[in-house]
This record gives structure tokens, C-alpha cells and sequence, in this order.
């Protein structure tokens, strides 16, 4: 969860971005480091303000963000390559989320457990010793930059998996992996 101290005087601005998603636009909050934040639905991460009537703190960023992400929903662009603000990971959690990151890219997925394994961690390092691969679960269900740190690439060893504890969130999932060719698209997809 974020916290109001990591984020005091650092100016936050959200770009909302229309998306073919089941979920409607993404919201996208930049800072002056990157985007620090998104949501595919219409409930900003706790403990961030709420969208912002100000002007972004760089124009020329919030420009890059919504070319990029239009460029990517359009089927136009494989890799976003914007600058991610980390300010909202720390420990275990950023080293999955930047091994995520750095080693899964556009078009193919990983396993909870092969995430876990890239990334070093071991039951030890999990709460109550829970298998790494839950920890994983865990961890992409708290990532603050989705689609950016593609938690969508993570699947479990037998299907899909979650994805954002939402009713359509498994929906919003399968588009994306449609979109990047993991998954053959089906007669009413609305992609590209």
C-alpha cells in the first residue's frame, strides 16, 4: 500500500487513456520520474490522490504515456519503454515486480512459481513460509504500474489465473494476451 510520506510534495497527475478493454479506460497517474501508478478500473490505489485537476508536472511525459499506450491498445507498439517510477515497491515485492519487468517481455507469459523462481525468492522469504508461487499471486495482485510491469504475462501452471480480483478482470487479461498473440483470439474479440 502506498504511503502519503513516500508521496509528500511529489506531484501526482492521473491521464485517463480509452482502451478496447473490458474494463474501460486506463487511468494512469505520472510523476515527475514516470508513471507511479494505473488502474484498469475506476479505483485508484489507496493512499494516492485522487485524479488530479492540475496540469501534469511534465507535459511533454504525459504526452509520451498516452501515445504509447494508444500506440500499444492499437496494436502499434510491442515494447511501452516509459519510465516507471519504483516509489511504491520496496523489498521482495519490487525485486518480483522489476525481475517481472526486465525478463517477461510482449507475447510470451510465466507461471506464478517461474516468476518466483527468476526472482530469487524462497519460502523463507514469504509470509508465514507460504509457497513462493502465492507470494507471487500476491504480489501481482498489489502491482501499482499495470501493463507497464505486465502482471498480465503471469499466469498459473494450469490456465489463466486471476487478475485484479475483479469480476471481468480474467476478461481483461485474456484481451490482453489476445492482443500480444499468447492467445488466439475468438469471434468477438474487439482487439486490433
Amino acid at each position: 500500500m502506498p504511503q502519503r510520506s513516500l508521496l509528500a510534495n511529489v506531484p501526482v497527475s492521473w491521464l485517463t487513456v480509452e482502451t478496447p478493454l473490458p474494463s474501460g479506460p486506463l487511468r494512469v497517474a505520472i510523476s515527475p520520474s514516470g508513471v507511479l501508478a494505473a488502474s484498469y478500473w475506476d479505483d485508484p490505489l489507496s493512499g494516492l490522490p485522487g485524479p488530479a485537476t492540475t496540469p501534469p508536472p511534465d507535459p511533454a511525459l504525459a504526452a509520451l504515456v498516452t501515445d504509447r499506450l494508444r500506440e500499444y491498445f492499437a496494436g502499434e507498439r510491442q515494447e511501452l519503454g516509459l519510465p516507471v517510477d519504483w516509489r511504491l515497491s520496496s523489498g521482495v515485492h519490487r525485486t518480483v515486480l522489476e525481475t517481472l519487468h526486465r525478463t517477461v517481455p510482449y507475447g510470451s507469459v510465466v507461471t506464478y512459481g517461474e516468476l518466483a523462481a527468476r526472482s530469487g525468492l524462497r519460502a523463507a522469504d514469504t509470509p508465514g513460509g507460504e509457497p513462493p508461487a502465492r507470494t507471487v499471486g500476491a504480489i501481482m495482485g498489489g502491482n501499482p504500474v499495470p501493463l507497464l510491469v505486465p502482471c498480465h504475462r503471469v499466469v498459473a501452471s494450469d490456465g489463466l489465473g486471476g487478475f485484479g480480483r475483479r469480476r471481468d478482470g480474467v476478461e481483461v487479461k485474456r484481451w490482453l494476451l489476445t492482443l500480444e498473440g499468447v492467445l488466439a483470439p475468438t469471434l468477438e474479440w474487439n482487439g486490433p
